[in-house]
């Protein structure tokens, strides 16, 4: 039977010129998709590799256990602050341009990471990380779907993306445990040194330069200036929950700045010549809904990531290595679906048809694992639930990219990408903040009733994973209530834009 195409997922020739190369091969663009991936998996192992060696920072460098968390916030912050304008900044700079600028501060912060003695140097380099990881990986899905604007080769493209993205978190446990356990916590740094050197020399030669829009299009700085401190001062927000609570007035009032930032910024985009983000973007119901839905799902699966190493270190004894094997068979999974599987339900039935069963299979996992035990045993209560999450992952996140970047263009690709990217930053973020104080909440209770130390653990974390369950099944929901339904009459057809029209805003 031959293959269809899902609706609405490619991005439509450009209507003029925007590259000074000739237009790449199939083998070079394959040789720019596997470089753009490299740079991305050196991001997301960053983002999982420096949990495994807190606590021998924290020895090392003096860390009170309240410091120790902006090892990992002083990345977080700029990171997620700064998504959204670095993509909409490749596209008016050029993509490959801001990729390789990126690229360069990532490895020059990286090393400074490595070589920290104190406190404040570490802390400072993890901040400049941040800023070299958005600029980096803000682009990447952006360049991808403007590389390979054929639904079959661009559905299989998102698919080796997915892939990386959503596995590079779990290889990233064991790779951290490794050199915590085999050299020292320095490594976790400099490891980045020759992947990274390695992709920005690749990138300089295989992808295509583009000239980019230029500032006139959309160097809107005050809207700039309002979303970014928006996003930024909500994380910041989010990740000093745990402290200081979800009703203090720490948390109350910065999330209120926030908000008025982000409306602030609404009005201006809604009245700026040429905003930063145009507000069409959200006119697509698979736009928008599909970065609602990414942000519940990312919000379960990251509480699931953290909560699970958790119980399996605290509660069932775990060393660092072992916590990294246990979650390979999660990572083959998603290796599986994503790489041939999802690509080929995607072109065949559509992203939102494979996308709701893949929600349901990892909402059933979470649920699952919020029946472990104090004695749980790993191949009975853990691998089940570690195999079905790989593979609803593994087809849910290339559905859930194919959707969020369908009404791209080539003029805008890098700021869904940047959208994309937030989203998960945030979803991330905001799942983390209220499981963690969620499950912190239920074992200091269960301690005072003098349950033993163990049990009152597992039984947060059992709460952790049941509220994880709820947010992807809330994601399912979304997708079946605001996604569109396939047509069928599409799925044969390449989405064309008129000239001058994105594709968004004929959604």
């Amino acid at each position: 039977m031959s293959e269809i195409a899902a609706p609405d997922v490619s991005v439509s020739a450009p209507s003029g010129p925007v590259s000074s190369e000739p237009k790449l091969s199939l083998r070079e663009r394959w040789i720019a998709l596997i470089t753009l991936c490299a740079g991305m998996l050196m991001i997301i192992l960053d983002g999982t590799i420096v949990n495994v060696a807190l606590p021998s920072i924290q020895d090392d460098l003096g860390f009170s256990q309240s410091d120790l968390a902006w090892v990992v916030n002083a990345y977080l912050i700029p990171f997620g602050g700064l998504l959204l304008l670095a993509g909409r900044l490749g596209d008016l700079l050029g993509r490959k341009r801001l990729f390789t600028t990126g690229l360069v501060v990532f490895i020059g912060a990286s090393l400074l990471c490595g070589l920290a003695q104190n406190e404040m140097m570490l802390v400072g380099a993890r901040f400049l990380q941040g800023i070299g990881g958005a600029m980096t990986s803000a682009v990447i899905l952006g360049m991808i779907v403007t590389m390979f604007p054929e639904p079959k080769e661009q559905a299989r493209a998102i698919g080796d993306y997915s892939f990386v993205a959503a596995a590079g978190g779990s290889l990233g446990l064991l790779l951290g445990g490794v050199l915590t356990e085999l050299l020292s916590w320095h490594w976790i740094f400099f490891v980045n040194l020759p992947i990274g050197v390695v992709t920005a020399v690749m990138a300089r030669r295989v992808l295509q330069h583009e000239e980019g829009l230029g500032l006139h299009h959309g160097a809107d700085l005050s809207g700039a200036a309002l979303i970014t401190g928006s996003i930024m001062l909500a994380v910041y927000t989010v990740v000093q929950v745990a402290d200081t609570g979800w009703g203090s007035a720490t948390t109350l009032i910065l999330g209120a700045i926030s908000l008025a930032l982000l409306a602030g910024f609404i009005t201006r985009e809604a009245t700026a010549k040429n905003p930063l983000m145009p507000l069409s973007v959200f006119r697509s119901r698979n736009v928008a809904g599909a970065n609602l839905v990414q942000i519940l799902m990312v919000a379960g699966l990251f509480g699931m990531f953290f909560m699970g190493a958790l119980y399996l270190q605290r509660v069932l004894g775990y060393t660092a290595i072992e916590v990294g094997v246990a979650f390979l068979p999660l990572s083959i999974g998603i290796g599986a679906m994503s790489l041939k599987w999802s690509p080929q339900l995607v072109n065949r039935y559509g992203p939102r048809p494979v996308l709701v069963p893949a929600l349901l299979l990892i909402a059933v996992a979470l649920l699952l694992l919020s029946r472990v035990s104090v004695d749980g045993h790993y191949v009975t209560d853990l691998l089940p639930s570690m195999l079905m999450i790989g593979i609803g992952a593994g087809l849910g996140f290339p559905a859930l990219m194919t959707l969020a970047m369908s009404g791209a263009t080539v003029e805008d690709a890098g700021l869904a990408s940047g959208l994309v990217n937030t989203s998960q930053q945030m979803g991330g973020a905001l799942g983390l903040a209220l499981l963690v104080t969620m499950s912190t909440t239920r074992t200091d209770d269960r301690l005072a009733d003098g349950v033993g130390q163990a049990a009152a653990l597992t039984d947060g974390y059992q709460l952790a994973f049941a509220i994880g369950a709820g947010l992807v099944l809330l994601g399912v929901l979304l997708a079946v209530t605001v996604l569109e339904k396939p047509k069928a009459d599409l799925r044969t057809q390449e989405v064309r834009e008129p000239e001058g029209q994105p594709a968004y805003e004929q959604a």
